[in-house]
Parts: structure tokens; sequence; C-alpha cells
């Protein structure tokens, strides 16, 4: 399963975490209720930069592919799929380059132009 394409017109903007120069968008849907970090609910994250923390396996491949550094790593303990994962912090920096969406394993990152 990927990231539901979707998710600006579908889920509803329900938390912000603070990123290094703005606020990152938390999106989530009726079913899937944001719980916050350290649980097991955490939705899909960025407006430019999507990642669905819930699909997240964090091998760092969007890390490591990110050409102008946009991911740093959090920690978010108790989630079954990893106790970590890439969050955009700079997610305003973003170039449209895609790297990350094209090497992660579990299609859970999507850039959205818009």
């Amino acid at each position: 399963m990927a990231i539901d394409e979707n998710y600006l017109s579908t889920y509803e903007q329900s938390a912000t975490f603070d990123g290094e120069n703005q606020p990152i968008e938390i999106w989530t849907s009726a079913d899937q209720p944001y719980k916050g970090i350290g649980s097991d609910k955490l939705g899909i994250w960025g407006t430019i930069v999507g990642v669905d923390f819930d699909l997240c396996i964090a091998d760092g491949a969007c890390i490591d592919a990110c050409p102008v550094e946009v991911f740093e790593w959090i920690d978010t303990p108790g989630h079954p799929a990893s106790e970590k994962k890439p969050i955009m912090i700079r997610e305003e920096e973003c170039i449209i380059c895609r790297a990350c969406e094209s090497v992660c394993p579990v299609e859970a990152v999507l850039i959205s132009e818009d």
C-alpha cells in the first residue's frame, strides 16, 4: 500500500510540528486519527513533501537521496513500522526533484507541486 495520493484533499490537517523555518502540517483521515508521537497512529506529515509515517520503515533512502538535505531523523517510539522517521524539517527547501519519492521502498513519500 502506498501513500494516499489524494491526502491533501481527502484528509484533514489535524496538527502541526515545528519545522526549522515553518510548521509541518500533519494530515489524518477520520478512521485513522493522529494520536501523537509515541503512538501507533502518526498520519501523513508534510504538504510539499508528504511522508506517510504509518507506512515508513525508516530505511533512510530518502535522506540519502535528497540533494538539498530536507530530511532529518525524528524519534517515534512505539510505532510498529519503525521507531524513527525521516522528518522533512526543511520542507520549504524542496526542489521538487522527486529523488526521495523514487527511492522509497514502501512508497511512503509523495511530492506535491501545488
